[in-house]
């Protein structure tokens, strides 16, 4: 696109932007590094050209001069900045009526959207070059084998470890992802079209046509709501969420090829082996029902249908391609005698099928397999799961499980491979057999979540009922624990059939059932794990087992058990606690026995966003890594494999930023080839919904995985450094609290220094900012506030705390005690991935802060004195940590190291300042009682778009 008619609404970066800077191990030269940039300069200034252009034929030159007015203002604050200058710009924006406000916002909001596609269309770009250079990536799979290789690691050892693997990767509904499907939907198409005018060979005609699609769509944009009229439900949640996975059905087959082939190339003696498949999906949309009324158990029946027929249509879609393909003729092959008896025998039980076995053998195949995944598709439409006592039949002409599936394609295969057809076995065919191993029948294994507060008071109710105590949850923990070991041990039905309870619990039981009726009666793998957030004691656990037995899910007598139950630990009482929680489950025979029924894998999840909106930044990471090692160890000590499942977030104050680093910071010893995690908002239309950025993103978590799986003993850190972080984190804990739990104004302040109370009207969700409890008969505190907007705000307002505060003071102070120290806080940098990549977050997050603007947010506190004062603990603590931070690098400036996230932060922050400039006049009209009141609230979420995207790792 860069042939456009260049014209005045962005400037490209200037051409000495990080000209000598090139980060440690990056592969290419500086010339790829430059030419990288200018491309990407010129996608972004020729579709800005577009968006200024649709800006003045649809709003008109003035307010296109206005546009540039604010813009250059705003850019000489960032070049210069000072409070008083941002408050002359405030205050000019402050004239502008309603109108011309709204109409400013949108155009910067647009222009963020455009700036994000032309990022990722960077990334696809450096994807394509190196793929066609044969360039080995640093962080992709090849490069974790090749140095398992060199370390002696033998090719037995690398499949051992795949044949247990396990990654999976956890789609939440959690709300950051501030942007409409509508605008995600214009986007992809106006990156459709630069694909063709940068990839295709168009002639005059067709370029014109293209170009004119691109200008079509961005005039679009400009004339579409920016913002949700109203808020998603659960059902609309889940076909979002199984849209932007439907990307990988193309992904999944090629990560399996690429990674045969490298380990093929690498290790001679695997000719023949073939990779097992450790690739898995999840989902919590429609299951999780922690704080969300809206998820009931008719809504997570729902999900499962709803991924169900998504698949479902997959499959048929290329079974039906693969019975065009494989038209090979009876008389040209010879299939063996077992399976021309399989074809005799579908001819039988499929007779309008007109099957005739010897004419085009596979072809008939396809036709069975077609037939049979109508059907299934057709009774899983129709199906509506009711638990009853005795479990109904499935109809014999349907797939019941994966395993049917898949034994149909295999036996197909092997037929191909044995007749010496070995290319139609190795193509499409090969593929769906790969996509069956992975989705299964049911597309994303469904999570249920909910809180352990719902599952005592149900059997508080439930107990007393059945007589077995008045008060359970007056009972001691330990007394809880004993009494529900007993229960446990009974054979007798605890809840009867006729539900006579209160309707919360009755939910409660409920959802039991329904996952029953979903297991038994529409797929046996659609649900796999049941979370219990805050978990806190035993007792939490062995709630969710005996109400799992009244729902015939746990059956012990008969062997079966058929959930994970996985405690969620998130605060930092029950992660100082939870391996010491985990001892006492796993000395439990009735438990230990439900352990061994689910393969001996006992998994945990560790919480990243209420710990650190409890401790801080700091000490959250540390006993997020202590926890781990004490889960670790526990499990090898009972014999059994204890799972992470790791609760991140987009944003670092939720355990954001990079997943490979991430991954590489894991304690040794604890991934061991097993790891799930969530991806949350807008991360994940981000690294999931565009093809080539999914496949790059799951290489790098397959050679994170392997790599940390593989560490030495020798790789782990000395002592002497756990004990200085240690200390550390125990600093910058007190630090964080001294502000924001022990500064009694602190909440009055978070409450009108950022937009909270509307983020929590921005229709982002079905779920609600706050949970239902609250710790006095006022108003919520803190601790009530969900992590999502308490991230959210301070991003808004460009303070950034949770990813920071209190780590520059922990430094600072420590080396004015032990200055000796600071060449071992460097070398820890260096040598350390779990400190590196907590230095590397904290500094990504503070660039993106801004404290110039953030003192402007500090005016709208209605105590001045108290907005001066806290301010300037954050501004002060602030600059601190920066001090920590270059002081621990080496560097002089942020992201040294990162030239491509600086630069990308560099090119947003002169324009998400004029946003924010607009949302504080938004705001302050709002809480004034200006009218009209509605199109201000409209305007001031507008804003909060536009800022989400020009940051981005917002929640």
């Amino acid at each position: 696109m860069a042939d456009l008619k260049k014209i005045a609404f962005v400037e490209p970066l200037s051409d000495d932007t990080d000209r000598s800077q090139t980060a440690k191990g990056r592969c290419g030269d500086r010339e790829n590094d430059r030419d990288r940039d200018m491309l990407l300069r010129a996608d972004i200034q020729s579709l800005g050209n577009l968006l200024s252009e649709s800006l003045r034929r649809l709003a008109g030159e003035r307010s296109f001069a206005l546009f540039e007015e604010i813009r250059m203002a705003s850019k000489e604050l960032r070049a210069l900045p000072v409070v008083a200058s941002a408050r002359q710009l405030r205050d000019r924006v402050a004239e502008l009526p309603l109108a011309e406000l709204r109409t400013l916002s949108r155009a910067f909001s647009i222009y963020f959207d455009l700036i994000n596609l032309a990022e990722q269309r960077a990334r696809l770009r450096a994807i394509r070059r190196r793929a066609l250079d044969g360039e080995p990536l640093a962080d992709g799979i090849e490069a974790a084998v090749r140095q398992l290789c060199e370390r002696g690691v033998p090719a037995s050892a690398v499949v051992d470890l795949l044949e247990r693997g396990l990654i999976a990767p956890v789609f939440t509904a959690h709300p950051s992802e501030a942007r409409r499907r509508t605008i995600r939907e214009k986007l992809e198409s106006i990156s459709q079209q630069l694909d063709s005018l940068e990839y295709a060979s168009l002639p005059p005609g067709e370029r014109e046509r293209a170009l004119a699609a691109v200008g079509e769509d961005i005039e679009t944009l400009w004339l579409t709501s920016l913002v949700r009229s109203q808020r998603p439900s659960v059902v609309d949640e889940v076909r979002q969420g199984t849209d932007l996975a439907e990307s990988l059905y193309e992904v999944v087959p090629r990560i399996y090829r690429e990674t045969e082939e490298i380990l093929r190339k690498s290790y001679s003696d695997l000719q023949a082996a073939r990779l097992p498949s450790f690739l898995r999906f999840g989902s919590w949309i429609g299951g999780d029902r922690d704080g969300n009324p809206g998820v009931t158990h008719d809504r997570t029946a729902e999900a499962v249908t709803t991924q169900q027929r998504t698949i479902l249509r997959k499959y048929l879609v290329s079974v039906e391609e693969l019975g065009r393909r494989l038209s090979h003729a009876g008389d040209c092959v010879r299939p063996t005698a077992l399976f021309l008896q399989t074809l005799e025998e579908d001819a039988k039980r499929w007779p309008e099928l007109s099957i005739q076995p010897r004419r085009e053998p596979y072809r008939a195949k396809c036709s069975v397999m077609a037939a049979r995944l109508r059907a299934t598709l057709d009774y899983v439409s129709g199906l509506r799961p009711q638990w009853t006592a005795d479990v109904p039949s499935v109809p014999p002409d349907i797939y019941s499980g994966r395993q049917e599936f898949l034994d149909d394609l295999t036996a197909m295969s092997d037929d191909l491979r044995q007749i010496g057809a070995a290319a139609a076995s190795s193509g499409l065919l090969r593929d769906v057999i790969r996509l069956v191993e992975v989705f299964g029948l049911h597309m994303l294994s469904l999570d249920i979540r909910q809180h352990s507060m719902r599952h005592g008071a149900a059997l508080d109710e439930i107990l007393a009922w059945g007589g077995v105590t008045p008060r359970y949850l007056k009972l001691s923990a330990n007394e809880r624990f004993d009494c529900l070991a007993r229960e446990l041990e009974q054979t007798r039905p605890l809840v009867p059939a006729h539900l006579p309870f209160s309707p919360d619990t009755c939910e409660v039981v409920r959802t039991f059932r329904t996952v029953s009726a979903i297991l038994e009666q529409q797929c046996s793998e659609a649900i796999e794990n049941y979370i219990i957030s805050g978990a806190s004691e035993p007792a939490h656990v062995l709630e969710v087992l005996l109400l799992a037995r009244e729902a015939r899910l746990f059956r012990p007598g008969e062997g079966i058990s058929r959930l994970n139950i996985v405690p969620l630990f998130e605060a930092a009482a029950p992660l100082q606690h939870a391996s010491a929680i985990m001892q006492r489950l796993l000395s439990l025979p009735i438990y230990r026995q439900h352990v061994h029924l689910r393969g001996d894998v006992q998994e945990v999840m560790i919480g990243y966003s209420d710990s650190n909106k409890e401790t801080g930044f700091l000490q959250s990471a540390w006993s997020l890594y202590q926890a781990q090692c004490s889960l670790a160890e526990t499990g090898r000590r009972g014999g059994v494999r204890m799972q992470i499942f790791h609760g991140r977030g987009g944003a670092i104050g939720r355990g954001g930023g990079p997943a490979n680093r991430a991954i590489l910071a894991q304690p040794n010893r604890t991934v061991d080839a097993r790891l799930r995690f969530t991806e949350q908002g807008e991360v994940i239309a981000d690294r999931y919904g565009t093809p080539k950025i999914a496949e790059r993103h799951l290489q790098q978590i397959i050679n994170a995985v392997l790599r940390t799986s593989f560490a030495d003993d020798e790789d782990r850190p000395p002592p002497a450094w756990e004990r200085l972080l240690e200390r550390l984190a125990e600093r910058a804990c007190r630090r964080y609290r001294e502000l924001v739990y022990e500064t009694p104004e602190f909440l009055a302040y978070f409450e009108q220094a950022t937009p909270i109370a509307e983020i929590g009207q921005l229709k982002l969700g079905s779920r609600p900012a706050r949970r239902r409890e609250t710790t006095s008969a006022d108003r919520p505190g803190i601790d009530q506030l969900r992590a999502i907007p308490w991230v959210f705000g301070w991003m808004q307002s460009r303070h950034t705390l949770p990813g920071w505060f209190g780590l520059g003071s922990a430094v600072c102070d420590h080396l004015a005690d032990h200055p000796e120290d600071r060449e071992t806080l460097c070398e820890m940098y260096e040598k350390w991935p779990f400190w590196r990549t907590q230095i590397d977050n904290a500094q990504m997050i503070l660039a993106k802060a801004d404290m110039t603007i953030a003192r402007l947010y500090a005016d709208l506190v209605d105590d001045q004195a108290l907005a001066e004062r806290i301010f300037g603990q954050v501004s002060a603590e602030y600059q601190r940590t920066i001090d920590a931070v270059e002081l621990i690098t080496g560097h002089e400036e942020l992201l040294n190291e990162m030239p491509v996230l600086r630069r990308s932060i560099q090119r947003r922050n002169p324009y998400v300042d004029p946003l924010s400039i607009i949302q504080l006049v938004l705001l302050a009209r709002l809480r004034r009682g200006d009218e009209p009141r509605d199109e201000l609230l409209t305007a001031v979420l507008e804003s909060i778009n536009g800022i989400a995207s020009g940051l981005k790792n917002t929640g």
